[in-house]
């Protein structure tokens, strides 16, 4: 099971970003990005239920990150607007289907004022 992140990187408070991962190996009945900023748990961002394509998002990030999915190339997307400097963190992505969970291996992405 591989699952492969890109697009985190350095923004401008305001800005937007877009992270993907690519998830192979396995089928999925939730997905998800989690994060982690320095000296904080991980905490959850948003997820995704397979079965009726229904999400859920952390408090913080509610009306501004978007979790979607793209069947056709096994890639989940996270759309990031309006960004702010308490987003900063490595976000990871996270796959559950029956009683395994995957991660992937985190992006890091930071915003400046």
């Amino acid at each position: 099971v591989q699952l492969v992140e890109s697009g985190g990187g350095l923004v401008q408070a305001g800005g937007s970003l877009r992270l993907s991962c690519t998830v192979s190996g396995t089928s999925a009945s939730v997905l998800g990005w989690y994060r982690q900023a320095p000296g904080k748990q991980r905490e959850v961002v948003a997820t995704l239920v397979t079965g009726g394509d229904t999400a859920n998002y952390g408090d913080s990030v509610k009306g501004r990150f978007a979790i979607s999915r793209d069947n056709d190339k096994n890639t989940i997307h996270l759309q990031m607007n309006s960004l702010k400097p308490d987003d900063t963190a490595v976000y990871y992505c996270y796959v559950r289907h029956l009683f395994r969970q995957y991660w992937g291996q985190g992006t890091q992405v930071t915003v400046s004022l």
